[in-house]
């Protein structure tokens, strides 16, 4: 297993893993990051200063990756953890848990003291592991995303 940043090579594999996830869970497809054009082009969205993407290969194989993203309008200190997302074969095997720890690392290091994220009630494990990791329910959206139609919103204090 290896984590490392993400490469421009990886955009395809990734943005499939994204899509797939969304559409597997049964959520809207609009207003998320199904239909969000960023997605095609991880790797140049993850260059924007006070952003970084982690990336869990195998073989050279893609299981999924996890961001943190300085979003617009979120409060000072506060980043998104963003496209968190595992090939189905991939997740239950602590994988998740460890991309989400080396965001919570690299969050500090960029200098973030709290991190916010959106998703679905649709995606419960997903839920329950943010809860496990720290993540408490906040009742309303944060920053502009442009993912309107998540509705659950969380944050985390680092």
């Amino acid at each position: 297993m290896k984590f490392r940043l993400i490469e421009p090579k990886d955009n395809q594999r990734l943005a499939a893993i994204i899509r797939q996830g969304i559409e597997e869970f049964n959520v809207p497809l609009e207003g998320t990051a199904h239909t969000d054009p960023t997605t095609d082009d991880l790797y140049n969205l993850f260059q924007k200063k006070g952003s970084i993407y982690w990336v869990a290969e195998i073989d050279g194989e893609i299981l999924g990756g996890c961001g943190v993203s300085p979003t617009e309008g979120l409060p000072e200190g506060c980043a998104e953890l963003v496209r968190f997302f595992l090939a189905p074969e991939s997740r239950g095997k602590g994988i998740g848990k460890f991309l989400m720890m080396k965001c919570f690392e690299s969050a500090v290091e960029l200098g973030y003291r709290q991190l916010y994220l959106e998703t679905f009630p649709e995606m419960a494990s997903a839920v329950g592991m943010y809860e496990h990791m720290g993540f408490h329910f906040i009742p309303q959206a944060l920053g502009n995303s442009g993912h309107y139609s998540c509705t659950i919103w969380m944050l985390k204090d680092l």
